[in-house]
Formats: C-alpha cells, structure tokens, sequence
C-alpha cells in the first residue's frame, strides 16, 4: 500500500519510476502498464510536467528564456501538487493502481542539480504520499548520452542546462548537467532505498525483474470488474472528471 507522510495506509498502490533522461524508464512503465492492465488490475495513470494549470506559463517561460532554477522548481511543484489532488491521492483511496512516471525524487535530483536548495526541495513536496515501490533505472552517463543524441540531435536550451553558464556548446552542458543529476540520483537511491534497476540489460530482462519487484505488492488491489469505480469512490466520498472518466473507461 502506499502511506501519507503522517503514516496513514491508503489502499491503492503506488509504483514510481525515476532515472535520467534515456534511462528506458517509460517504456518499462508503459510494459508494466499493459501487463497489469491484462491481469485485470485497475490502473491510474501520472506523467511529470503534464497539468494543464502550468502549460502556458512553462511555455512562454521557456520561450523567452525567462525560468531561473527556482521559478522552474516551483512550475514542476505546482505541476506536480495539482496531478497530485486530482489524479494520484483520490485513486490511491479508490483502491487503484497508479503508475507514475517521474515522482518527487525527479525534482530532488533535478532542482538541486540547478543549484536549489536540498532541504527546500524535500520540504516543498513533504505532502507527497510515499511511493509502494520507487523504481531507480541506473544506467552510465555515456549510454544515456548515446541515446538521447540519437533521437535528438537538437537540444533544447534548459534540457540542455544552458540556463546554468556550464558550458557555451549545447552538448558539452547537457553532458555536464545530466551528470549532475545522476550523481543526485545515486545519492537519492541510497537515502530513500529505491529499487535499483540496471538499465543496461535487454528491454526483456528489464521487465521480467520489474514485474518481480512489483508482484508482492499486487494482492488485494482493485480489480477493473463491472464498474467497481463509482462504487468505490461513492463510498470515499470522492469525486471529480479525471476519476469520472476512469470510471466511464471501465464501464465501456
């Protein structure tokens, strides 16, 4: 089960992924997804920096290069605070799965590899439920590099860490800054015992130790039977689009 911060169990589980960029954590989420899926579990849903109520202001930030590292730490937290309230607490309750890709320690390593403070970082998401399995994908800088370059040649100017004066060459700065927030990660791995995956082995085998961690963790979790949502959540008392939506989901 996943727990609030003052130690309340909630019913529904929560299973994080976190790594560097090119690390291969989505799509080991999106194949634990459809496994789950194909059991018959309920599954929610949560991807970093993807709530309508900042997309406009991270936008026009970016576009005229106005984000300094703390701004663009309090976008991602409001960003983080709202996915929070309407999507991942309210299903925990429900008895759901949720997946989500990137949680908490993405801002711990992110926000201080910027130069933001790391006890600020940890008080400012304090509220967050803690995670039943933190998935860490580890994998070599230079790997990471090899494949971001390949499917993108062209960084963009804070994915890069541009905004930092590390270097003036896009490459050279993103190689810096994405060091920066694996040394953090590793440091995280170790505070918060993630369950480290080694992010170099066949997709395949990936999976299979990811489903291995996940399995114990599966007994009593909500079932997508004949619309066990509206009975669950009427019964939380809770409401709201996104929960609404999941249940007309498992109606069809």
């Amino acid at each position: 089960m996943a727990t609030l911060p003052d130690g309340t169990k909630l019913p529904g589980r929560l299973f994080i992924v976190e790594g560097i960029d090119g690390s291969g954590k989505s799509t080991q989420l999106d194949l634990l997804h459809k496994w789950l899926t194909s059991l018959g579990y309920s599954v929610a849903f949560s991807e970093w920096n993807s709530s309508p109520v900042v997309r406009k202001t991270t936008k026009v930030g970016k576009k005229k290069q106005l984000l300094t590292p703390t701004s663009f730490s309090l976008i991602h937290a409001v960003d983080f605070a709202d996915r929070y309230q309407q999507q991942i607490e309210p299903a925990l309750k429900a008895g759901a799965i949720v997946l989500a890709d990137r949680y908490i320690f993405t801002a711990f390593a992110r926000d201080v590899a910027r130069g933001v403070n790391r006890d600020w970082v940890r008080e400012v998401y304090s509220f967050a439920a803690i995670p039943s399995v933190a998935l860490y994908f580890r994998v070599p800088l230079d790997e990471s590099l090899r494949r971001i370059i390949s499917g993108r040649p062209n960084l963009k100017y804070y994915e890069a860490g541009l905004d930092l004066g590390l270097s003036d060459d896009a490459l050279e700065s993103y190689r810096i800054f994405q060091g920066r927030i694996l040394r953090e990660y590793e440091r995280i791995a170790g505070e918060y015992n993630l369950s480290v995956v080694d992010a170099s082995l066949p997709i395949v085998e990936q999976q299979e130790l990811v489903r291995e961690i996940i399995r114990p963790h599966l007994e009593g979790a909500l079932m997508a039977e004949s619309n066990p949502w509206r009975k669950v959540l009427a019964t939380e008392g809770l409401s709201g689009r996104y929960l609404d939506s999941l249940a007309r989901t498992v109606e069809r």
